[in-house]
C-alpha cells in the first residue's frame, strides 16, 4: 500500500519558519500584524485560500499575491534554518514498506529543498507541489498528481487538517490524522478522518488497519 504524506505538520514542524516569514512579509507591505494564534490556520491549505481568509477579502485581490510574493521572498531562506523533522518521523519512515509520497500544498520548488536539508528526501519516490504560479491547487489536485507519479491506486493519506482528508477522499483513498500538527483532532474528525493518531510510531499500525479494509 502505499503512503502519502503532508509536509507541514506532519513530517516538519514548519511553524516558527512560517510564522517568522510572515511577521516579515507583513512589515514589510505595511500591513497590521497579526496574533499568531491567527496566523497559524494558514499552515495546510493553499496560501491564496489561507492569505485570503487572513485578510478578509477574495482570492482574486492584489493585496492576497503580494503577501504570498512577500512571504516566499523570506521563507526561502528561513524555512531552511526554522524548521525541525516532527519527533519520531525518520522512525515512522523507515519502518513503513512499499512506495512513499509527499502530497504538500507547499510548492515544489521549496518543499525538494526543504527535504533534503532535513535529510528526508530518501524517503520518497515522488514529491508533489503546486508550481509557484499555480493558482490556487487544491490539495485533492495535488494528491492526484503524487498518485499518478507513484502509479498507484491503493494507498493512503497521512494529514493534519481537513484540505487532507477531503483532498483524500476526493481521490477515493482514506486519510489518517495525525494529532501533532497545526489541525484539531475535532478538525479532522468533523473532516471524516478515517484514523486518528497521536504519535508517529502508531501510523504503521493504522496503515496496516486501513489497508486490510
Amino acid at each position: 500500500m502505499a503512503v502519502l504524506f503532508d509536509l507541514d505538520g506532519v513530517l516538519v514542524d514548519s511553524r516558527a519558519a512560517f510564522l517568522n516569514s510572515m511577521e516579515l512579509a507583513l512589515a514589510q507591505l505595511d500591513l497590521a500584524p497579526r496574533p499568531r494564534e491567527e496566523l497559524l490556520p494558514c499552515i495546510g491549505p493553499p496560501l491564496k485560500l489561507g492569505f485570503s481568509q487572513l485578510l478578509q477579502t477574495d482570492t482574486d485581490d492584489p493585496r492576497v499575491d503580494a503577501l504570498i510574493a512577500a512571504y516566499r521572498h523570506h521563507y526561502a531562506t528561513i524555512s531552511l534554518t526554522d524548521t525541525t523533522v516532527a519527533p519520531g518521523v525518520p522512525e515512522a519512515l523507515r519502518a513503513l514498506d512499499g512506495p512513499k509520497a509527499v502530497a504538500t500544498s507547499k510548492p515544489h520548488h521549496f518543499a525538494e529543498p526543504l527535504l533534503r536539508a532535513l535529510e528526508l528526501r530518501e524517503h520518497f519516490a515522488v514529491v508533489a507541489g503546486p508550481e509557484l504560479d499555480a493558482q490556487a491547487e487544491t490539495k485533492a489536485q495535488t494528491i492526484t498528481r503524487a498518485l499518478t507519479g507513484l502509479g498507484a491506486a491503493h494507498a493512503v493519506m497521512i494529514g493534519d487538517r481537513s484540505f487532507d482528508v477531503v483532498g483524500a477522499h476526493a481521490n477515493g483513498i482514506p486519510c489518517v490524522g495525525v494529532t501533532w500538527g497545526i489541525g484539531s483532532r475535532a478538525e479532522l474528525e468533523q473532516a471524516g478522518a478515517d484514523a486518528i493518531v497521536e504519535h508517529p510510531d502508531q501510523l504503521a499500525a493504522a496503515i496496516r488497519v486501513l489497508s486490510r479494509a
